[in-house]
């Protein structure tokens, strides 16, 4: 008998933990770009202001958003504005991908914008809540030509041969980047079954000696030029799940090849 399928009801940490971006490989990106881990407190809006590779748009406090009343996506678009809550780690995470993806961020508040005017707001099409899934939880995987074959056994959750077989091509030549970041926010507390979503993009070989900005600049490039055809958020071979503790190097307990036999957390693909 299968044990029961995994559940867990998540909670973020109530308060402002700056030792995570230094304990969590996930979060080894956002430490060496924007060093959260020398904030004493939460940090503010200006703050986040002052990591702004673009400035067409800047972090407020929700509050004015509160007070404006149009609808988040709306109020974005119309003033450049990212409202964002205070002491809260699912805005914070919102902003610093703000800051990694502005070019990506932007297409993806327009594209709701467009089909919320050729639809409505309620209910959501198909197309927006794929860009919802993935704003919130994809995980991008860089991987260089010649990787097909991985990409093909993510997509058919073959998670033996990716995650152990070929496990010396992780960070040398096929790479995940967090996008959504609500999956920043669930691993500040990770837990057995935290799934993201892969969106796969093919880089130069060159791509893995890059500067970690220039890394960034050319996903946020490639992804803006993805997703300007909507049809490529709807294909059926992006936002597959990726069972995200199984990443080498991002969870210690993976380094033991029978981490990879609980089914339940790294299911076969249905038929």
């Amino acid at each position: 008998m299968q044990p029961n399928r995994i559940k867990h009801r998540f909670s973020p940490p109530t308060d402002w933990q700056a030792e995570l971006f230094q304990s969590n490989p996930i979060f080894q990106d956002l430490q060496q770009l924007f060093q959260p881990a020398g904030c004493s407190d939460w940090p503010a809006p200006a703050w986040l202001n002052s990591l702004r590779r673009q400035t067409d748009f800047c972090f407020v406090a929700n509050e004015l958003l509160e007070q404006d009343g149009r609808y988040y996506e709306d109020y974005i678009y119309a003033t450049q504005q990212i409202p964002t809550r205070a002491e809260n780690w699912h805005d914070l995470f919102g902003a610093f991908i703000w800051c990694l993806f502005p070019n990506t961020k932007a297409l993806l508040n327009q594209l709701h914008i467009q089909e919320i005017k050729r639809a409505g707001l309620s209910p959501r099409t198909e197309l927006r809540n794929k860009i919802t899934l993935l704003d919130e939880c994809g995980v991008l995987i860089a991987y260089t030509a010649g990787q097909e074959s991985m990409v093909q056994q993510l997509q058919q959750h073959q998670w033996q041969q990716v995650f152990c077989q070929h496990r010396s091509l992780w960070w040398q030549q096929i790479r995940p980047v967090v996008f959504g970041h609500a999956i920043y926010e669930m691993a500040t507390q990770p837990f057995i079954g935290l799934t993201a979503k892969c969106w796969f993009i093919e880089v130069p070989a060159a791509f893995f000696s890059w500067p970690l900005k220039a890394a960034y600049t050319f996903l946020d490039n490639k992804l803006q030029q993805q997703i300007a055809n909507p049809d490529v958020l709807l294909n059926n071979g992006q936002l597959t799940p990726l069972p995200l503790l199984g990443v080498p190097g991002w969870y210690q307990e993976n380094q033991q090849s029978d981490f990879y036999h609980n089914t339940n957390y790294f299911r076969p693909k249905r038929n």
